[in-house]
């Protein structure tokens, strides 16, 4: 019997699923805090260019599609959950490629804490607010920004993919 190594090398699965379970956690459990302390609008300024807010969001990043009539919402369900089930595929491939699964992990465990807002609320919560000289940046959550950092690293674990190569 043969055992054949990943095309990623050596590694486990279970330490970037771990990894995307902690993010889960941690943006569902500041998500709970902030619809149990917060109504819909609400604002507490904690420097001069940030405040906590309550936000909801029922379309994509930067309110992308908020006003589609509904049916964004079982749309971005349905392509966060296509999407999860392709980077548990692609980290079962690549485990021993940690900024890879580093990044992709990252953005399964946003991924995931944004389809389950959309599941239970029928929009996201958001609460991050940074503002400047009166212009506020779209509201977001600890979701959006492991999404965020997972996918600045990806390109980064491309580029160097690509510079290693050449």
């Amino acid at each position: 019997m043969t055992v054949r190594t990943p095309p990623g090398g050596t590694g486990s699965l279970w330490p970037w699923l771990v990894w995307a379970l902690v993010l889960f956690i941690a943006d569902q459990f500041t998500k709970t805090l902030i619809l149990g302390a917060y109504q819909l609008g609400d604002a507490t300024p904690v420097t001069g260019f940030f405040n906590i807010v309550r936000a909801h969001n029922t379309g994509a990043a930067f309110s992308f599609l908020a006003d589609a009539g509904g049916w964004q919402r079982w749309g971005f369900t349905a392509f966060g959950l296509v999407a999860a089930l392709f980077i548990v595929w692609q980290l079962r491939q690549h485990p021993g490629q940690r900024l890879f699964a580093f990044s992709l992990s990252s953005i399964l465990g946003g991924a995931i804490g944004n389809v389950v807002d959309r599941l239970q609320h029928g929009y996201v919560v958001d609460f991050l607010d940074f503002h400047l000289g009166g212009r506020h940046f779209p509201a977001f959550n600890l979701a959006d920004s492991a999404i965020t950092v997972g996918a600045v690293c990806l390109i980064v674990d491309e580029l160097l993919r690509m510079r290693k190569a050449g």
